[in-house]
């Protein structure tokens, strides 16, 4: 337990750094020092020694501290949806992208983005979102499963199906939507944090922290269906009642995070098998590390996205598509 918690307070202290330095990283280079002056002036109030710019001031502050903050919950969030669907559905390559899931929440935002408007208010883009991920999990579970068993393999192959037609659904309405409006809609064909405001993150913050809180309070239950339907029977669990609770929960995380960041596909994938290595199969012990790993990762990947081709933007979805096809590709081998 020390050791683990050691990693834990580890990759936190990490996760702060890295959001620290990550803020003058962009179009626009900012000193360190200037970025912690600025951090000091607006968290702590702690008067500069040399005066900051107001532009600096607005880059830093307004411009990259919510983005690096939802690149951050973004992250966590769908590397906590990765390790639990990897669990309830005992497949290694199980993760909210190659599911539907990510598929079916940007179908969603699409929809109301082009058609529907602002019926819910600010919620409505989450909302739709939630509902679109959920109807693709459903669709998923229905076509996976046989006999009222699911299959792994099966499932991952709906899941494969299933978001083609979503993808194709959104394409659709792409093609017969205003083109003026379809051109900003392509952010959540490609995965971006571009939309980040401070107004907007405590939707995420919250529905992350009470995902995190759900799954570790079924971190036992996700142990036993690691290990088999029937070893989770044998110790009086009822299979399907939790998967239908994971699923649940991964579509409100999932659908709320591809509102505000489009579909980042591969991080759900990759980060709970780096989460496994480092600490082992034991939920509530994975779960924790694999959502800093996930935040620490989409940090770094925003900064890449930002720089390589200054002043451009380049989309995190194709960046975190590129490493995690290579990923992919090992696990494959691999297994």
């Amino acid at each position: 337990m020390s050791r683990y918690r050691l990693l834990l307070l580890g990759l936190i202290g990490l996760l702060a750094l890295s959001s620290a330095v990550s803020l003058g990283f962009g179009a626009a280079q900012v000193p360190l020092e200037r970025v912690l002056a600025i951090l000091g002036q607006h968290l702590f109030g702690i008067t500069p020694a040399a005066p900051v710019s107001t532009g600096q001031d607005s880059i830093v502050w307004q411009l990259r501290a919510p983005r690096v903050l939802l690149g951050a919950l973004v992250g966590a969030g769908l590397a906590l949806v990765g390790t639990a669907l990897q669990a309830v559905t005992r497949n290694p390559l199980a993760d909210p992208h190659l599911l539907g899931v990510s598929s079916g929440a940007a179908f969603g935002a699409v929809l109301v983005v082009l058609y529907l408007g602002e019926f819910a208010g600010l919620l409505s883009l989450p909302l739709a979102a939630f509902v679109g991920a959920l109807a693709s999990m459903l669709l998923v579970l229905a076509i996976a499963s046989r006999s009222g068993r699911l299959e792994s393999d099966r499932l991952l192959l709906a899941g494969v199906a299933v978001s083609f037609v979503m993808m194709a659904a959104s394409n659709l309405l792409l093609y017969l939507g205003n083109p003026h409006a379809a051109s900003s809609v392509l952010f959540w064909m490609l995965g971006g944090l571009g939309l980040a405001r401070w107004e907007l993150l405590w939707l995420p913050a919250v529905c992350l922290l009470l995902a995190l809180a759900v799954l570790l309070g079924l971190g036992r239950a996700l142990n036993a269906l690691m290990a088999g339907e029937q070893s989770a029977v044998s110790l009086g669990l009822e299979p399907r009642r939790v998967r239908l609770l994971v699923f649940v929960v991964a579509s409100l995380l999932t659908g709320v995070l591809v509102s505000l960041s489009g579909a980042i596909g591969f991080v759900g994938l990759m980060l709970p098998h780096v989460a496994r290595f480092l600490v082992g199969a034991e939920h509530r012990r994975l779960l924790p590390v694999a959502a800093l790993l996930g935040a620490l990762f989409l940090v770094w990947v925003d900064v890449a996205a930002r720089t390589w081709l200054a002043p451009q933007d380049l989309p995190i979805g194709i960046v975190t598509a590129a490493i995690g096809g290579v990923f992919f590709v090992a696990l494959l081998r691999r297994r």
